[in-house]
């Protein structure tokens, strides 16, 4: 093996251990912290005191779990952690043969450089990998640093189900959190799509009030088919959009400033569609979009076998796709995780499925807006990962002038990305509508800023071209699981606001620090 530097040796397993303990003592140290808070504030006895200290609880207990993150990116990508560079054990660039990791960390003065990963040899191309346990720990950690934002998910549906003792995870809430939050994981799944192709749109929450308004035109005034009033309402919100997909894609205008114009157009005809009164008692078969269920359609049973049902094909689906695309990897001569990690997730999944599942089967089965989610996912999830158009919205998201010189219709794709946002704002007004059985001019009030949220927290990135639809569903899931929770607790809407201002602002600093660590700035 070359060796770079006559001071580069391997790291001491000494060293290798107390590295690893400083990352855990860090993290423990913090969640500590956030917890002993939180019982300071409960045994103080005041009520404001503890929202502070239940604010400070979930900032530092975020905080633990995106240091946790971070690490395990770091060392499934680089090779070391913040412990690593603390004790001086540093990995070596493969095209250098110098240490890599912070600019200035501490090596002990710079006498000794440690080479943390053993056998290394610079001339090679990339850093290896390593065999049996080691390969294995590595497909695991780059594995979850992946699906951070699911690991997030996981965590606060633990924190609040220990904070509600168990009330959160309770079939009948599982139900509600679905129904109430609906509405914002459709706007988000439009909304991802919008900021990965480099815009915004502010207008949803208006346009949404808007059609739920037309809406109740068309089904209570006059008297509409509940289905003619639906299609009528989607082609409205199609024009919505393309209304603003016009000034933005052929006239120039920033989306920013067109979508705020809409805001106040829209939520201004809503009060002129509405005459500042509200429009209720809608159909029945209306009424089902939002507050319906798929149960008892075999029978009256404890547990639904509807729903149980669909919840065993949904996890076959899953497992025989997971196989088959593990498998083509692997023909191909690609890397592929070990086959124990790779099983426990599907246990993993399958487990996580199944409760749900009869979470659902045990209250009043499979709501019809989790089947209007599951449908918009699958489609939007083809759409955005197997499709021409979807690989253009990335293009020009990632480069908007490389992808005009590759021959991207950019004007064509921003056009249709702002009218597929009319429709999905369409379908969320009916679904918010048909939840509250009114139309009301207070309708769509902050619609837009948790579509927006649900979206950065889902892992979309401020400049564009990263998003995904899932990890917008799971960043909507994340704001409902903190609605709900803080609700049941009994905190204030004020305190509400300020916590998922807090994780909002945690997530797009996350982003921005692993886009310049990258970038090397």
């Amino acid at each position: 093996m070359s060796t770079p530097d006559s001071t580069t040796r391997p790291a001491p397993t000494g060293r290798k251990v107390l590295a690893v303990t400083i990352d855990v003592l860090i993290a423990v140290v913090l969640a500590a912290i956030g917890a002993g808070a939180l019982l300071g504030g409960s045994a103080s006895g005041n009520l404001n005191t503890y929202y502070v200290t239940l604010v400070v609880a979930v900032v530092l207990w975020a905080a633990t779990v995106a240091f946790v993150v971070y690490s395990v990116r770091l060392l499934a990508t680089r090779g070391y952690t913040v412990g690593n560079q603390l004790q001086g054990l540093r990995v070596l660039d493969a095209s250098t043969g110098r240490p890599v990791g912070w600019p200035r960390a501490l090596t002990r003065g710079g006498a000794t450089t440690y080479d943390v990963r053993e056998g290394f040899d610079p001339a090679e191309k990339d850093f290896p990998t390593g065999s049996g346990v080691s390969a294995a720990l590595t497909h695991v950690v780059s594995d979850l640093g992946k699906n951070g934002i699911f690991l997030a998910l996981i965590a606060v549906v633990v924190l609040f189900s220990i904070l509600t003792d168990g009330i959160l995870l309770r079939p009948q809430n599982i139900s509600n959190l679905i129904v109430q939050n609906g509405y914002i994981l459709i706007l988000a799944i439009g909304m991802v799509m919008v900021i990965v192709a480099g815009h915004i749109d502010l207008s949803v929450g208006s346009v949404a009030a808007f059609i739920g308004a037309v809406s109740g035109v068309f089904a209570v005034k006059m008297e509409l088919p509940w289905y003619v009033a639906i299609i009528l309402s989607l082609l409205i919100g199609a024009l919505v959009g393309a209304w603003q997909g016009f000034w933005v894609a052929y006239v120039g205008i920033p989306a920013f400033i067109v979508t705020l114009a809409g805001m106040l157009i829209f939520r201004g005809l809503a009060l002129v569609v509405l005459g500042n009164a509200n429009i209720g008692s809608f159909p029945a078969e209306y009424r089902a979009l939002g507050n319906g269920f798929l149960t008892n359609v075999f029978g009256d049973f404890p547990v639904d076998p509807l729903t149980m049902g669909v919840a065993v094909i949904a996890v076959v689906g899953f497992v025989v796709q997971q196989v088959r695309s593990r498998s083509g990897r692997k023909s191909y001569g690609q890397d592929v995780e070990p086959l124990g990690w790779f099983v426990a997730k599907l246990v993993l999944v399958t487990a996580g499925v199944g409760a749900f599942a009869f979470a659902l089967a045990t209250f009043k089965g499979i709501p019809v807006t989790l089947i209007v989610l599951a449908v918009l996912v699958m489609i939007y999830g083809i759409v955005t990962n197997r499709s021409v158009y979807g690989r253009h919205i990335y293009a020009i998201g990632g480069n908007r002038h490389a992808a005009e010189l590759s021959g991207v219709k950019t004007r064509q794709v921003d056009f249709l990305i702002f009218v597929n946002m009319g429709v999905l704002a369409a379908l969320a007004g009916l679904v918010f509508t048909a939840r509250l059985n009114l139309a009301g001019p207070k309708a769509g009030d902050g619609f837009e800023l948790e579509a927006i949220s649900a979206a950065f927290i889902g892992g979309a990135a401020v400049q564009g071209g990263v998003g995904t639809i899932g990890g917008a569903i799971i960043g909507g899931l994340i704001i409902g699981v903190l609605n709900n929770g803080m609700s049941i607790l009994g905190i204030g809407i004020e305190w509400q606001q300020a916590v998922k201002g807090l994780v909002l602002l945690f997530a797009v600093a996350f982003d921005v620090f692993n886009k310049r660590r990258a970038g090397g700035r």
